[in-house]
């Protein structure tokens, strides 16, 4: 590459570098303290000075009685998240596809997508109130058909599916957005094509519409593998109580607690490093199956 060229190429350089600091200041320096993963970590010791654990803390947390209970809600609320995310947006795409008015669509779109933008602090909120087995808008509705209150959010038998279908009602729309753009990209002479051989609006959807979304398909799939011990901190943390940690206690809420709570620094930071390690051969996995499948590449 020539002077001039690099030159020129500079000033985006100097804009990328910001960021790159704050990266290395925040996402990597922080690595560093993995080490406490592998100490009897005390805080007034410090890390250089803290006894040398090796694999303790690992052993401690994988004997612990509650560690396999945890692993399994964390896998299966996040594969449970991740198949209901796959279906709901493409089914909501599918049916907006077929809306001819323009105006009722794009107000469709911005209501399902209104969700996205807020945190779950104030989902959660709204959610303990309306799903209250007192006076809670969706008891009262079930007490309209003679069915006794429902307490969503302190009884082990709805809290997984109360986590799926609110954590997909707040995403969904965004999820939408994207099917609704592959579907932009399918050829219309497709579907005039199919009508001359005589294919209704269901065949054309079949044989034309879902093919035409099956690489996006197969690459958001594939990429959402990596999110497997990943069930979402922030709503389970602003949902759950100890009513529910039979079936709610995620990896990440079992951290806080155990790490910030009961201050046991170094087994909390062994659990880290468990996850991180696995969910980097899942992510790994994950491009690479979207590459093979989507011939989809960062670069």
């Amino acid at each position: 590459m020539s002077w001039k060229k690099r030159s020129e190429r500079l000033p985006l350089h100097l804009m990328i570098l910001p960021g790159l600091i704050l990266i290395l200041i925040y996402c990597y320096g922080p690595m560093f303290g993995l080490v406490i993963a592998f100490e009897k970590f005390v805080p007034a010791k410090g890390i250089f000075h803290s006894k040398w654990a090796g694999l303790d803390n690992f052993r401690y947390v994988l004997d612990m009685p509650e560690s396999k209970e945890i692993i399994f809600n964390t896998v299966i609320i996040a594969i449970m998240k991740i198949v209901v995310g796959l279906v709901a947006p493409i089914v909501t795409a599918l049916l907006l596809n077929e809306v001819r008015k323009e105006a009722f669509k794009r107000g469709i779109q911005t209501v399902i997508y209104l969700p996205h933008f807020l945190s779950w602090i104030i989902l959660g909120g709204i959610l303990i109130d309306i799903l209250s087995p007192t006076n809670g808008i969706v008891n009262q509705v079930l007490g309209w058909f003679g069915i006794q209150p429902i307490y969503f959010l302190g009884d082990n038998r709805w809290f997984r599916y109360v986590l799926v279908v609110t954590d997909t009602w707040k995403e969904f729309g965004f999820n939408t957005i994207v099917y609704l753009a592959a579907l932009t990209s399918i050829n219309p002479t497709l579907y005039e094509a199919a009508i001359m051989d005589g294919a209704g609006r269901w065949k054309q959807t079949l044989h034309v519409t879902l093919p035409g979304m099956m690489p996006i398909i197969i690459l958001l799939t594939t990429l959402s593998l990596g999110n497997v011990l990943n069930a979402g901190f922030d709503q389970v943390f602003n949902l759950y109580s100890p009513q529910v940690y039979e079936t709610g206690d995620i990896i990440d809420t079992f951290v806080y607690r155990i790490g910030l709570v009961d201050a046991q620094f170094g087994v909390a930071t062994a659990v880290g490093v468990f996850k991180s390690v696995v969910s980097l051969i899942f992510i790994s996995v994950s491009y690479y199956l979207a590459y093979r499948l989507a011939r989809y590449r960062i670069f």
